[in-house]
């Protein structure tokens, strides 16, 4: 019968050759999770980046849509209370003699059109200015 060798299993001690490598090995796990987490923070950068950008470009929208109600509610109110003054108004200038009296038409008929032959204006009719349009960021 042949012996069979019986091998002690050697526990291994550790050396500087191992604390070498296993300290590299830290230092290039190390170095590739500090870029991974740089490139995440770029990421959320740029996400927080296009955030800001659309809040800013609605806010401005809204702002701009308010500006032109409140005008436009302004502009109303202004040519009313002109009409107001003006009317009230009338009756003093007419005794003061500083405007003519207007003439008044019949109800329910209209006065007869005057053949007046037509010649173009001197100064074009202003048409009212159009709302804006606002650009949406691309996402």
């Amino acid at each position: 019968m042949a012996a069979k060798k019986k091998t002690k299993s050697k526990v291994q001690e550790t050396t500087l050759r191992h604390l070498w490598l296993a300290g590299l090995g830290a230092v290039v796990v190390a170095r590739r999770e500090t870029l991974n987490a740089a490139n995440d923070a770029v990421a959320k950068v740029e996400a927080l980046k296009k955030q800001a950008n659309k809040f800013a470009n609605e806010a401005q929208a809204n702002v701009l849509d308010g500006i032109a109600s409140v005008r436009e509610q302004g502009e109303a109110k202004a040519s009313q209370f002109s009409a107001e003054v003006e009317a009230r108004l009338a009756p003093v200038l007419v005794k003061l003699g500083l405007k003519p009296q207007t003439k008044k038409t019949t109800r329910g008929r209209k006065p007869a059109k005057k053949a007046v032959a037509k010649r173009a204006r001197a100064t074009p009719v202003r048409k009212p200015a159009a709302k804006r349009t606002v650009r949406k960021a691309r996402s």
